[in-house]
């Protein structure tokens, strides 16, 4: 039995980051480890958190421990945060890094750590060269990474990135895994009662955050071109904006496709997710880039097929006329492949799948970073 923390964002801080978190260590207590979560009494200052707010108001998840102690943007308590974690002399740390931002804090918090000389720390890598350059990025990525035993990325294109800074150090390549902490499948009909949506209506989902990166223009752009607006196809939009929502609604208006969408721009509740996934035909990425995405997890959860874009990693999770359909980071593309999907039907999808779901285990990727612990020489 291994003593196992994971820093990165947890309850009552909201996203994927805190639910992929707590599911992973609710996996590490499963298979008789003992692992807790150390997380942030301030993640982001509010003026530079692009939300509404960085807190659920849903119950805390069920038998975890969740220290609350890491300030961002205050180095003293880096300090002593660092100091207190290298007294609890764990026998792993595991840690996630999606941001530059982040690396002054966690990079000084792991240099407390290693002072012990006991604990093996391996980075959970979202991103290492970010989807929003910002001053002082690489200075602070290199700083964190230098902290770090050793690595997980969830794509290929972050292990790329990865060796840019660590040409050396022990690096695996781990599929996400599913996110099945959402609830089990219900039928669509059930689903879009819930939402109040038409019971009959061909409806393709984007969710998610609504960023730049994430194409959701090149998707409006999509829907009003001829061959979609007369196709009677709708467009479910489910997601907090995280960049000016007026934008948005100006090339709404300029293009007239109103009528063709359902606008749900409040952040969606972990209690939600299910409807919003159930009560689609498919789930559409139509990123300009990516790494990995938390998205194709859930379609996969539920079994939606997507249509997604060949940026990134996402070609290698949606393999292409398996799983979804992949096209080009083009409004002329993306209407194609979402036409191309009604006319094969959903149910052709399906069994694909079912099959290369069996492969995004939480089981797996416990097993790998157990694996990745037991190589570092200490």
């Amino acid at each position: 039995m291994a003593r196992v923390v994971i820093i990165g964002p947890a309850h009552p801080l909201r996203g994927g980051l805190a639910t992929f978190n707590q599911r992973l260590a609710a996996e590490f207590n499963t298979q008789g480890h003992q692992c807790s979560l150390l997380s942030f009494s301030l993640q982001y200052p509010d003026f530079i958190f692009p939300g509404t707010t960085q807190y659920t108001n849903e119950p805390a998840p069920q038998g975890l421990i969740i220290d609350t102690k890491i300030n961002s943007v205050n180095p003293l308590n880096w300090i002593s945060t660092g100091n207190w974690l290298k007294k609890q002399n764990p026998d792993l740390v595991i840690v996630r890094f999606w941001l530059p931002l982040m690396g002054p804090a966690l990079g000084t918090i792991l240099r407390r750590v290693r002072k012990n000389k006991h604990t093996k720390i391996i980075c959970i890598a979202d991103n290492v060269i970010p989807h929003e350059k910002r001053p002082g990025d690489t200075p602070f990525t290199r700083y964190f990474l230098k902290s770090c035993d050793a690595f997980i990325t969830m794509s290929e294109k972050v292990m790329q990135d990865l060796r840019l800074f660590e040409k050396n150090k022990p690096a695996q390549l781990v599929a996400h895994p599913l996110y099945d902490n959402f609830g089990a499948a219900i039928s669509k009909t059930e689903a879009r009662q819930h939402l109040g949506l038409p019971a009959h209506e061909k409806i393709v989902l984007f969710f998610g955050f609504i960023r730049k990166y994430k194409g959701l223009d090149l998707l409006f752009d999509a829907m009003a071109l001829p061959e979609l607006k007369s196709s009677g196809i709708r467009l479910l939009v489910a997601g907090e904006y995280y960049e000016a929502e007026k934008d948005y609604q100006a090339q709404i208006d300029q293009l007239g496709i109103r009528e063709q969408l359902y606008l749900r721009t409040d952040f969606i509740p972990d209690s939600e997710v299910k409807y919003y996934l159930c009560a689609a035909d498919a789930v559409i990425q139509p990123y300009r880039n990516a790494t990995q995405s938390g998205v194709t997890p859930l379609a996969y959860h539920f079994e939606k097929p997507m249509v997604v874009t060949n940026v990134g990693g996402l070609p290698a999770l949606v393999p292409d006329h398996r799983v979804g359909l992949v096209t080009s980071p083009q409004p002329e593309a993306i209407a194609a492949g979402i036409l191309e999907f009604y006319q094969l039907g959903e149910d052709y999808f399906i069994p694909h799948l079912r099959e290369e779901k069996k492969k995004y285990s939480w089981a797996n990727m416990v097993s790998s970073l157990s694996q990745l612990a037991n190589d570092i020489q200490k």
